[in-house]
């Protein structure tokens, strides 16, 4: 394992994260389980940043892959691909948006990215409107909308990026009202930004933010926010990259909790779908997808053998009801979590929906983030045999739950125990 460290080091990038003192070599996995390159088993509460979202090695996806591999992997988007027309035809249909077009990338970064050049050019402006705490991916103009100081590398940017109050409900200026009265603050803040400024292409923001920490605002705040935008002509872009495909249990979609104001002009999303193989993309109503006045292709988004994934990996989650097993199941956990935080000093909320828990440390007696506790939690639960993942906008000082949605009640109270055991520990 150190030879592969020291390999890793001598030809990747210093800034390619990785978890853990002793990086982690993940060779196979099986279920809601994975073994590392020793041998030894893990109950993965993270899986790959909420990528494989149903299950490790799900025969449905790996048989589909595997025919189609046998016939044809990829051709491009200049040929005619039935297997990408089958997934649109459905993600158009569940995406809830009126003469839905959908667009394939390979990951949630080149879907903003994509999301971003579309309203920027549909609506003639480079300014757009994003939520502090945000994250949206890793590309020049992802980041230039990224509001989480931790993952944004520069200050340079193709676009005039303004931030929003609201994404975190917890903290900032209007943490002390009651949820009403949070929503009521926010929205005149996003009045009185637009007052002060040229009309802006988009709004840009994750109904649940992933990298921030699993912060929400109360439902309806971006139904509140629509309304203002609306008259104005502004687009609404939500990020459901880490929410969508039921992970939130409650509804299908992340924009759903805020959704009087009907669907977001534009929805981007990615990870979970491909349950592991590389798939993003961009559902716009036709007038907006189809602005773009030059050709362009996807040379690898879109291609059959990671449609054949999708398509199986998404007719498993419906047949299944995955996202009523996340309500239900990732309820039992989230009221588990509390229930050992409230015997933990250590322990500042436990936040979430359906299995995507923030567990948020601060040092005792005291509001201040303390990452040095998420950093040891981390450790200490990979001791015990669990994967879980960290994240925040106050100095990395959240634990990130997220299992595959198939997780069972007996695999939830198992994971909840070990936590338990990990946060005693660092404690």
């Amino acid at each position: 394992m150190n030879d592969l460290y020291d390999r890793h080091r001598a030809v990747l990038p210093d800034w390619l994260s990785l978890y853990y003192e002793d990086p982690l070599e993940i060779t196979h996995g099986e279920g809601r389980y994975v073994w590392d390159a020793a041998g030894r088993r893990y109950l993965d509460f993270f899986g790959g940043i909420l990528t494989t979202m149903t299950a490790h090695a799900l025969p449905e996806v790996t048989k589909a892959v595997s025919e189609q591999a046998a016939r044809i992997v990829h051709s491009s988007t200049l040929y005619l691909n039935r297997p990408m027309v089958e997934l649109a035809e459905r993600i158009a249909q569940l995406s809830g948006i009126p003469d839905a077009r959908v667009f394939f990338t390979t990951s949630g970064t080149e879907a903003n990215d994509t999301a971003l050049l579309l309203a920027t050019t549909h609506r003639r402006s480079n300014t757009v409107l994003a939520m502090r705490n945000s994250y949206h991916g890793r590309s020049f103009s992802a980041i230039g909308v990224t509001g989480n100081r931790s993952w944004s590398p520069s200050s340079l940017s193709p676009l005039q990026t303004l931030y929003v109050h609201g994404g975190v409900r917890t903290r900032g200026p209007f943490a002390h009202l009651d949820d009403a009265g949070f929503v009521a603050a926010c929205v005149e803040d996003l009045r009185d930004l637009l007052g002060h400024t040229r009309p802006p292409a988009a709004l840009i923001a994750e109904p649940i933010q992933g990298v921030g920490g699993f912060t929400s605002p109360p439902d309806g705040l971006y139904a509140a926010f629509r309304e203002v935008l609306a008259a104005h002509g502004v687009l609404w872009i939500a990020d459901e990259v880490q929410t969508g495909w039921g992970r939130t249990g409650d509804h299908f979609w992340g924009w759903q909790a805020h959704g009087r104001s009907g669907p977001p002009d534009l929805v981007t999303f990615a990870k979970g779908i491909g349950n592991g193989m590389s798939i993003g993309g961009v559902i716009a109503r036709a007038e907006i997808m189809n602005c773009l006045d030059a050709h362009s292709i996807s040379t690898f988004g879109g291609t059959q053998i990671t449609m054949a994934a999708g398509l199986a990996n998404l007719n498993h989650l419906l047949d299944q009801d995955l996202q009523g097993n996340a309500r239900r199941v990732g309820g039992l956990l989230i009221e588990r979590l509390r229930a050992v935080a409230a015997r933990l000093p250590g322990v500042r909320e436990v936040r979430g929906r359906g299995l995507m828990i923030g567990v948020e440390l601060v040092r005792p007696g005291t509001d201040e983030a303390d990452p040095r506790a998420a950093a040891a939690v981390l450790e200490a639960a990979r001791e015990r045999g669990l994967l879980i993942g960290k994240g925040g906008g106050h100095a990395t000082s959240a634990l990130r739950v997220a299992p595959p949605l198939s997780l069972t009640v007996a695999e939830a109270e198992e994971g909840a125990a070990l936590l338990e055991d990990a946060l005693r520990a660092a404690y």
